[in-house]
Order: C-alpha cells, then sequence, then structure tokens
C-alpha cells in the first residue's frame, strides 16, 4: 500500500486546478484550514490528515468528472491547497 505523499505523486489533474491550489497552499494555516475541512476539535497526525484529504479529493474529483452539478471548483481547489500545505508540513516534519 503506497503512503500519503506517494498517493499524491501520482495524482493528476488539470494543470489549472493545481496552479490554484499551489497558490493558495502558500498561506496554509494547519489550525485554520485543516479544521474547516474536517471538522473542529484535535487535528490528526499529518498522515492521517493527508488520506482523509486524498478521499475528500477523490470523491471531488469523481463529481468533476461525471460533471455533476454539485461539484465545486472553488472547494477541490482548497482540498487541493490543504493536502499540497499538508504534504509539506509532513516533508519538515520528516526531515527534522
Amino acid at each position: 500500500m503506497k503512503d500519503a505523499l506517494g498517493i499524491l505523486g501520482d495524482l493528476r489533474r488539470p494543470r489549472l486546478l493545481v496552479k490554484a491550489a499551489k497558490h493558495g497552499s502558500r498561506e496554509y494555516n494547519r489550525e485554520t484550514h485543516l479544521s474547516q475541512l474536517l471538522g473542529f476539535g484535535r487535528l490528526p497526525r499529518h498522515g492521517a490528515a493527508l488520506m482523509k484529504l486524498v478521499d475528500i479529493e477523490a470523491e471531488l474529483n469523481e463529481q468533476r468528472l461525471r460533471k455533476d452539478a454539485t461539484y465545486s471548483i472553488p472547494h477541490h481547489v482548497e482540498v487541493l491547497a490543504v493536502m499540497m500545505g499538508e504534504a509539506r508540513l509532513m516533508r519538515e516534519a520528516v526531515a527534522i
């Protein structure tokens, strides 16, 4: 089974989504942004958070591909940005 960073490395999404998410990930604040997506309370460790985010993003991508009326581009960008920010923090924590 792949780890969270391996799964992220394999994602293939439209360039515009990724570019917008990269821009948004620069402002990533774990307590604020991750709490908004996963719910308030104790935040999970980086790996567990990334796996939950991968599941959320996969559903959003399915909605995008199905052209589902409930699909939200801003929400998809937000989830991708949080994934990128969380991955960056995870890499930094491992490097210490």
